[in-house]
């Protein structure tokens, strides 16, 4: 789930009511007010970097306060997005519907389940109103609902939309929803119906907002929950086509930091920023179900918002963790990009983004041997890692 948030100029002079109160947020954002000498309402805004360390000087009619050497690195929750509360809302969710929390809901009917799953596509919606690329955010859609419920090994069956916008332009709801019935076609899974919602006022002029579910079915027998995983088991990786469909408010901060537009050229890609950050998201129904009809895959994490440290965690049995090889895969340049342009720590960029993986298999090492040596599989998936005691998510 992605929350928008206006982002802040960084500003080298405002007029600031005199009244208002410096608080400590205000410090430890770099927002830094100071009083000059000829003028009590003149309050300039500095911003330094590295550490943390105010110096505050104060006579009559001067007070200066700076912070020395405060980091500047944007993280996630500077963007609008806090992920520990999202986190913690699902915890407290879990005490009235318990058993929730996995990446798809399981409903007993016979010998099988049906799997469900629900998503929207966040804030890549306002790259779309600003690239005017609508022909494949559908593809998002329908990827990140039918990639959740292939974690439990489950076949989509059928997925259905929401498109609600304040003025319907049929002819850009036609592209929006062509790439729905792309991602559908690309999931082998019917587009079984949807809901076209015209809300005036409610949506700013030309935008719309998008989410959908998806349904799909698993033998009770066959159901892939991680309950069997252990040490030494061997982590699969599924690159990734780029951000896929979650950071993107803070990637909309990087961009606006960054200095540059959606057509200029992305460092080190022959794509535009527009472009690489657009790509659709790869859907892994067809390559997932293909492996796991091969035997030996003991649990799946679909890396979406959270990354690597919260996703992977979420399919292991209490006492274990997830030893991740460091330089193993290819990290599209996006990332690079959206790293030294936003300074953002290793760790940020760990929890917020996939870093080039979407989804992660875990294996038994004899299948996945079997399936690092198969040719057809070559480029498109990486040994990655390891199952070890512990728990999270470390790296080397």
């Amino acid at each position: 789930m992605n929350t928008s948030c206006k982002p802040n100029a960084e500003l080298s002079r405002c007029i600031w009511n005199s009244t208002s109160p410096i608080g400590k947020g205000d410090l430890t954002r770099g927002l830094l007010p100071f009083f000059s000498k000829n003028c009590k309402n003149d309050i300039r805004i500095r911003r330094r970097t590295r550490r943390d360390r105010a110096v505050v000087s104060m006579s009559k009619n001067h007070v200066e306060t700076e912070v020395l050497e405060k980091s500047d690195g944007l993280t996630y929750k500077d963007a609008g997005v806090d992920i520990d509360a999202g986190s913690e809302l699902v915890k407290r969710i879990a005490k009235m519907a318990p058993g929730i929390g996995g990446f798809g809901g399981l409903f007993p009917l016979g010998d099988s389940y049906l799997v469900a799953g629900t998503d929207g596509v966040g804030t890549k919606l306002k790259l779309a109103f600003e690239t005017g690329i609508h022909d494949t955010i559908g593809i998002d859609l329908v990827a990140m609902s039918v990639n959740d419920i292939i974690t439990s090994g489950a076949k989509p069956l059928f997925f259905l939309d929401y498109f609600a916008t304040s003025r319907l332009d049929v002819g850009l709801a036609e592209k929006v929803i062509k790439g729905i019935v792309d991602g559908c076609q690309q999931s082998d899974c019917a587009l079984l119906g949807g809901e076209t919602a015209e809300m005036p006022d409610f949506y700013a002029d030309g935008e719309y907002d998008l989410s959908g579910f998806a349904v799909g079915i698993v033998k009770k027998d066959s159901v892939i929950d991680g309950k069997n995983i252990e040490v030494g088991d061997v982590l699969i990786g599924l690159p990734s086509s780029g951000v896929h469909s979650n950071g993107f408010s803070l990637v909309r901060r990087v961009l606006e930091r960054s200095g540059l537009f959606l057509n200029d050229n992305l460092p080190g890609s022959s794509l535009s920023l527009g472009e690489a950050l657009m790509a659709p998201t790869v859907i892994y129904v067809k390559q997932v179900l293909d492996i796991i009809s091969r035997g030996g895959v003991k649990g799946i994490a679909h890396i979406t918002g959270g990354g690597f440290t919260d996703n992977i965690p979420r399919v292991f049995p209490e006492g274990l963790g997830a030893l991740i090889y460091e330089n193993s895969w290819a990290v599209p340049p996006v990332f690079k990009w959206i790293q030294e342009s936003g300074r953002i720590e290793d760790a940020e960029m760990s929890r917020t983004f996939n870093m080039g993986i979407g989804m992660v298999l875990v294996m038994k090492e004899e299948a996945a041997l079997r399936l690092l040596g198969d040719e057809h599989a070559k480029n498109s998936v990486y040994r990655i890692g390891e199952v070890v005691s512990g728990d999270g998510v470390s790296y080397r």
